[in-house]
């Protein structure tokens, strides 16, 4: 049998209308996912492929996340198709936040736009440590290749800014419309000797599983299951759990002797990041746990915050953000409301730098240093210990109105 390809989950990041969805519709046409019959008529034709939303149509614009799945000689891609729109860039938050790398598309024709960096920004505040850009719509400027070096050096300087470094990065010259560079080399393009966009995605490193780091188990449901007892499921995001583990739940502070672990109907003697489990620990009963508690091993057991400091990007809110607000985090499967205690410092969202010392509010756009205070207890990481567990979306009046990941905290114990 052959061995499955490693998974990795690819976003599509930049200004909206510079070609990411052209790019992802060409890209899967030229890998023999779609046929060229499922494509619409004309200018538009690729852009149908992600957009299957009737009201995106009408729009002309990417709303939702869009997954599509396709391989490369190394690997099988999931592409997470981040709209490049204002008021999309929560689903942007959540795409991204999954992504393993991500394309950064940089029209040749426009350059370098506000989005283009902001993009960037939230790119590098999630995590995201691995890109490939794309110098998209090279067909607008003939093909010049003074014009690609010059927008190589302004994305070189801009994504140095956040940390970046990009002498490891490919810069693509394509043409998504036309198809350059994407599976084979471009006759429009004799002049670069670089990879084409397929070959760099075999380049990019898949993510490690994180095994190494402590167990955590967020709980996503609670079962009774006759025979069995209490079988709380979740998705292991870090460490390795096995039969006869000692665990804790928090923040109960219950816990036992793991019993039995399955995974799609199958006992496991031990089960890995990226696995979704039924386990039964003995002792730890329906009552004694609920969704948004997290399993650890009893010797690195999970962080309970009595308070934590958090670096946030305000996505979308009608008026300001000020102290007193208490929103509900989503923070791994847990919803908990948080007050803001202290708003510390505002950053500039494009290159992170400290704008202002205890402002008095914050509104959309802004980044920020905050002090929050759950309002009941909660488990969340730092998310320099523990990535995985250290990223959350803040929610209010039904809409996302900021993400951000946990710098630092205060333990409840």
């Amino acid at each position: 049998m052959a061995k499955e390809k490693e998974h990795m989950n690819l976003a599509f990041i930049g200004h909206v209308d510079h070609g990411k969805s052209t790019l992802v519709g060409h890209l899967l046409l030229q890998s023999g996912i779609i046929a060229e019959q499922q494509l619409a008529k004309g200018e538009d034709k690729f852009r149908f492929v992600m957009d299957k939303l009737q009201e995106e149509r009408e729009r002309g614009v990417t709303i939702d996340l869009a997954h599509a799945r396709f391989d490369t000689p190394k690997y099988e891609f999931t592409i997470v198709d981040c709209p490049g729109h204002r008021d999309f860039v929560k689903n942007m938050i959540t795409g991204a936040s999954q992504a393993d790398a991500a394309v950064l598309v940089v029209a040749a024709d426009d350059g370098v736009m506000p989005q283009t960096k902001e993009h960037v920004f939230l790119a590098r505040t999630l995590g995201i440590g691995q890109l490939i850009i794309s110098i998209n719509k090279l067909d607008l400027v003939k093909y010049d290749e003074e014009k690609f070096n010059q927008l190589k050096e302004d994305v070189s300087a801009l994504i140095k800014t956040v940390g970046y470094d990009p002498s490891k990065i490919d810069f693509i010259p394509m043409s998504a419309f036309v198809g350059d560079n994407i599976t084979k080399a471009s006759e429009n393009t004799p002049w670069y000797k670089g990879p084409v966009f397929t070959q760099s995605l075999d380049k990019l490193s898949a993510p490690e599983k994180p095994t190494d780091l402590p167990l955590r188990v967020p709980v996503q449901d609670v079962y009774s299951i006759t025979g069995v007892g209490t079988v709380p499921v979740g998705r292991v995001e870090t460490g390795i759990m096995k039969r006869g583990d000692e665990v804790i739940f928090e923040p109960p502070g219950v816990g036992g002797e793991v019993k039995s672990i399955e995974m799609h109907h199958e006992m496991l003697e031990m089960a890995e990041p990226g696995d979704n489990i039924g386990f039964n620990v003995r002792g730890v009963g329906k009552n004694d746990i609920r969704r948004g508690d997290v399993a650890g091993h009893t010797d690195t057991p999970p962080t309970v915050a009595k308070e934590f400091t958090a670096q946030i990007v305000v996505l979308q809110h009608p008026g300001a953000i000020t102290v007193g607000y208490t929103p509900v985090f989503h923070c791994h499967t847990a919803q908990v409301a948080c007050t803001f205690m202290e708003l510390q410092k505002k950053m500039d969202p494009a290159t992170g730098e400290v704008k202002e010392e205890n402002p008095d509010f914050l509104k959309t756009g802004d980044a920020a240093v905050v002090k929050l205070k759950p309002t009941k207890p909660m488990v969340i990481e730092r998310i320099k210990d523990i990535p995985h567990m250290g990223r959350f979306a803040i929610r209010d009046m039904a809409q996302t109105v900021a993400a951000g990941m946990c710098i630092d905290l205060v333990p409840a114990k």
